[in-house]
């Protein structure tokens, strides 16, 4: 693959599209604490593994106002970000917008809400998300970026090879819906081992997310398949439900063993 630059990328929120309002990534890292355990008959420091951890750090301008959607919500970074929620919130940078373009995603806190004036008029903030429980995992877009479907859609496919044909340790997945226009709509995963071939597109076990109405979005989730579950080489996002509109983007991260390694 060619050499590329951050050009087309894509931030979201907790469900909100912030790729608009968001002028740089500060940091997109996956960390490991080191833990000191040299010996006293050792002449060099010796080191093993301890926690991982993750960091999605951010640059943005300010931003009050925004589109206001269906929900009554916004895409406001101002009314996003400056809440500073206790809650947990899920994040996700999407690298270009095509189906099984690299994208990372991570659960965290958001730990400031910083702002600087600058003398040549700028008014730009910074914001730190931190993990908590998971460290930052890098997948891939399981949607071109943010997808639109106005009736239940079965979306483009994706190989995972060279990763592998099949995983047996099964995979998380990340939601973030912007919109939703109708009654409600379901996003899922599904597989099949060549593209549905001779072996028919069937639904991820575990791999279903909770079916969003309006008046829930823009909400993110994540989940998790069992960890001894073998995925098929082929992924797709499907919607089902009765709505007109759904804009939503996905990210898929498939693992190699049972600690939650990323396939290689």
């Amino acid at each position: 693959m060619a050499k590329q630059s951050g050009l087309g990328d894509q931030f979201f929120v907790s469900g909100y599209d912030l790729s608009g309002d968001t002028a740089a990534l500060t940091a997109i890292r996956s960390s490991r604490a080191l833990l000191d355990v040299t010996a006293i008959n050792k002449s060099a420091m010796e080191r093993i593994f301890g926690l991982r951890d993750g960091e999605l750090a951010f640059n943005v301008w300010f931003n009050d106002l925004g589109a206001v959607n269906r929900a009554g919500a916004t895409d406001s970074s101002f009314l996003v970000l400056s809440a500073l929620p206790d809650a947990d919130v899920l994040a996700a940078y999407l690298r270009g917008a095509t189906v099984g373009s690299p994208a990372a995603a991570l659960q965290a806190k958001q730990v400031n809400y910083d702002w600087a004036r600058g003398a040549d008029g700028s008014f730009a903030g910074s914001v730190q998300c931190l993990g908590q429980g998971e460290r930052l995992e890098w997948g891939v877009m399981g949607t071109p970026g943010k997808r639109t479907d106005s009736t239940a859609t079965n979306g483009g496919s994706w190989d995972n090879l060279p990763t592998s044909t099949f995983t047996s340790n099964g995979l998380a997945a990340y939601l973030h819906v912007v919109d939703v226009t109708g009654t409600s709509v379901t996003v899922a995963l599904q597989e099949s081992s060549d593209n549905g071939g001779g072996d028919a597109w069937a639904a991820v076990t575990g791999g279903a997310f909770a079916a969003v109405t309006p008046a829930a979005a823009p909400t993110a989730q994540r989940i998790e398949t069992s960890l001894s579950q073998t995925v098929e080489r082929y992924l797709r996002v499907v919607t089902t439900g009765t709505f007109s509109n759904a804009q939503f983007a996905v990210v898929v991260v498939r693992y190699a063993n049972a600690a939650k390694d990323l396939a290689a």
